[in-house]
């Protein structure tokens, strides 16, 4: 063991119980509000594969509304259309065009669906198609430059060159606010395409509907069959200024039209409804006068789209409405003060705090009710509803660091799954749901582990027992994705169920997350069972290659098998070095399986300093080089754990230097800032605990690991009231390893951080050095 009595940690008593006058100044220092929102680039990530969005949206908003800048549809010529994988997010930094501002956003995803209500204003002849990019004038899109573009937390902003527009965006929870400078022009619209959508295809809109209530009011709804296919969000939609005149485009003709014929539908005609309708709005400006607009969504009605509106917004004051969204961000940012050595690593901590807390995302009117799964209209009596779930990529670290400085808001997401499971007639907890909807995206059933991370860790404000038993109940259906031969042979037979590996590892890890939260609670029963299941991992390891390879239903390995192969090999968005490697619940026994020690620590070298040649991952969209270290992918969320398994043997020291050569090689200031996906705030959270110097390997456990702080100087300000500081001496770029570790003034004998010394509140203190400490703990 190292010495982490050369790992020592101090946690030490609680700033805000500190006496003397000296410790009371430094504390109020500590936790007086700094202006955080200015560190926040909400460019990072726009830019390549990173997948996140630069417009306005609050912490865990319902609206995110955010410029689109091309309309890449998801099919071509009948088969998937590859360009269509950039614009998960709507957003692409490389593009010279927007197309318009829509509502609802994915942030870092790698699959995509909403851009609900694409909003455009535009001057001269009206033009109702978006035209493309290489010609802009050929529809209502504009060329615009990064030069006059500006995003915050809660605001952007751009110049609409070809319309002479200054486009300005605000939102609340449920209310999207815009506000257009217009040039002095007689022919002055506001462009509501109902047709665009992101991941758009033929017939993607199920159906459309608007009245025009008065001059200055319009409600609607959108229902889409796309990832989410019974997905319905309604709107009401206010102007500033009463509208001119008013009408549609031409939509295509059907088979039965009924008796509409009668009427010009086209022009001032007050109710408007088909698959795919296209609207515009008519006004006269003057030089520089402001058209206003407010957009509220609603799950349940365009009447609870009224009321959202109304009282998040009452009036027409753009400046107060940006000014209270981000005191809010302001609020949620503080929740974790870091110093930091370079303002760089200032930006990538508060824009990871910032992505972080973008999802999951309300999901509910103010008077608490939403639709459910069942498409009933339900409420959320005690707890704030949330949707929009990516388990396969946020069980690992956000939820976990949810539970840190979000306890509140992940137990009620845990609520939200619970309701979830009510509504299901699966009788399951969620895999991959946003918006009412099951995905079934991703393998897996991670929500237990969400479940069990929040119950090991006390932080329950949910029915536990019920909470573990919709655990039992999703963890047994036996038609899901293999996992009835998963639960009769012990493993996924490739040969019955692709990626069978993958699926076999990881029911093996979530069984073991419901057996500790049987633990906890006393059930013994449940605990035997899903502990032995959680050794299921062992039936897929080939003990003569060193590796986890898939296994036929007759018991045999697959013959054709190559490791560093991403396609057929029994793996999702992974290969066999690295998903080998994944048995987070328990690296001991892994360990000993592969060898012992001294092989494992070969091995994890190994993995850092190899190559891995373009040919196995050139036909992939979910693993590029911008994401890769020798053969270690942490742009993809199956190795984030790996570097920490160092802890585990007799040399944590080998994962410092590693950790802090990952947070700056796969985290930078600008667009094209992040290594890969930041799958809905994963990649985000490993970044903030990284540089915090812990890591939740297993989340169902009470321990972290700990790693190689980057902060100087890190303070918890938690939601009991206590704070716990991380504190490293002789910080530098170079000095990326860690001597010794204090908790509380006592020296740390293991490289690990339980839970409750969190919580508690207290110190640790990291010295740190340029040389390893190789001695054992």
């Amino acid at each position: 063991m190292i010495t982490i009595n050369r790992i020592n940690f101090l946690l030490g008593i609680s700033l805000l119980m500190l006496g003397s006058k000296p410790n009371l100044k430094a504390q109020n220092k500590v936790n007086e509000k700094r202006n955080l929102i200015q560190y926040v680039d909400p460019m990072i990530g726009t830019a390549r594969m990173g997948h996140t969005y630069p417009g306005a949206t609050v912490p865990f908003g319902s609206v995110q509304l955010s410029p689109e800048t091309d309309t890449i549809a998801y099919s071509l010529n009948g088969k998937y259309n590859g360009e269509v994988y950039k614009y998960c997010a709507g957003y692409q930094y490389e593009d010279k065009t927007i197309v318009g501002f829509s509502h609802t956003h994915f942030s870092g995803t790698g699959h995509s669906d909403l851009g609900d209500f694409l909003i455009m204003p535009t001057t001269g002849k009206l033009q109702l198609n978006p035209g493309v990019a290489s010609k802009p004038l050929s529809g209502y899109r504009s060329a615009f430059s990064h030069v006059t573009e500006k995003a915050e937390p809660a605001y952007y902003s751009v110049f609409l060159e070809d319309h002479k527009i200054k486009a300005e965006l605000t939102a609340t929870t449920r209310v999207g606010m815009h506000q257009y400078t217009f040039p002095k022009s007689d022919e002055a619209h506001i462009i509501l395409d109902l047709t665009s959508g992101i991941y758009n295809y033929d017939k993607k809109n199920v159906w459309t509907f608007v009245r025009v209530e008065n001059d200055t009011l319009i409600t609607g709804y959108r229902q889409t069959n796309g990832w989410a296919r019974t997905r319905t969000v309604y709107f009401a939609m206010s102007f500033s200024k009463p509208i001119k005149s008013y009408g549609q485009a031409t939509q295509e003709k059907s088979v039965y039209r009924g008796f509409w014929g009668r009427f010009d539908q086209t022009k001032n005609f007050p109710e408007m409804a088909g698959q795919n309708l296209k609207l515009f709005f008519d006004f006269d400006t003057n030089e520089g006068e402001k058209i206003k607009i407010k957009m509220a969504l609603s799950p349940v009605s365009s009447a609870g789209a009224l009321e959202n509106m109304k009282k998040e917004i009452p009036d027409w004051d753009f400046e107060k409405v940006k000014k209270q969204s981000q005191e809010i961000w302001n609020k949620e940012l503080n929740k974790i003060q870091v110093e930091t050595i370079q303002k760089e690593d200032l930006v990538n901590f508060y824009t990871a705090m910032y992505h972080a807390f973008l999802g999951p995302t309300e999901y509910m009117d103010l008077d608490r009710s939403y639709k459910g799964l069942d498409m009933n209209v339900h409420r959320a009596e005690n707890f704030t509803n949330y949707t929009s779930y990516s388990l396969w990529d946020t069980y690992r670290a956000l939820h976990p660091f949810f539970n840190i400085v979000q306890p509140q808001r992940n137990a009620d997401m845990v609520s939200s799954m619970l309701a979830h499971s009510d509504q299901s007639v699966h009788k399951m907890l969620p895999i991959w749901s946003h918006y009412a909807n099951e995905n079934w995206c991703m393998i897996g059933y991670h929500s237990v582990s969400v479940v069990a991370d929040a119950i090991v860790k006390g932080n329950i404000s949910f029915d536990a027992e019920k909470a573990l038993q919709a655990c039992v109940n999703t963890a047994k259906v036996p038609y899901y994705d293999g996992l009835g031969y998963y639960m009769k042979q012990g493993y996924v037979p490739e040969d019955k169920n692709g990626a069978s590996v993958s699926k076999t590892l990881e029911y093996a890890y979530d069984d073991w997350a419901i057996a500790q939260a049987a633990k906890k609670l006393g059930k013994t029963d449940i605990y035997n069972e899903f502990i032995k299941r959680s050794e299921n991992y062992k039936n897929v390891y080939d003990a003569k290659t060193g590796f986890m390879r898939p296994k036929l239903a007759d018991g045999t390995f697959k013959k054709e098998f190559d490791p560093l192969d991403t396609h057929g090999q029994g793996f999702i968005e992974g290969n066999s070095w690295n998903y080998s490697l994944y048995v987070p619940h328990n690296p001991s026994e892994m360990i000993k399986m592969m060898g012992g020690n001294d092989q494992f620590k070969v091995r994890l070298d190994s993995l850092f300093n190899m190559h891995l040649p373009d040919k196995y991952f050139e036909n992939t969209e979910d693993i590029t080089r911008d994401g890769i270290i020798g053969n270690y992918v942490h742009g993809n969320e199956p190795s984030h754990h790996v570097v920490y398994l160092y802890n585990w043997t007799d040399s944590p020291w080998k994962a410092q230097d590693k950790i802090r050569m990952i947070l700056k090689k796969m985290y930078r200031n600008g667009a094209d800032g992040l290594g890969g996906n930041d799958d809905f705030g994963q990649m985000s959270a490993w970044y903030i605990f990284s540089s915090l110097g812990f890591y939740p390997v297993a989340p169902g456990s009470d321990e972290y690991a700990l790693g190689s702080p980057l902060v100087k100087k890190g303070v918890f300000n938690l939601e009991n009231g206590k704070s716990f500081e991380v504190e490293t001496l002789n910080q530098s770029d170079k000095n990326v390893f860690v001597s010794k570790v204090l908790l509380n003034g006592k020296p740390l004998d293991k490289p690990f951080l339980k839970h409750e010394d969190v919580m508690n509140g207290g110190k640790i203190t990291f010295y740190m050095s340029n040389k390893p400490n190789k001695k054992k703990y």
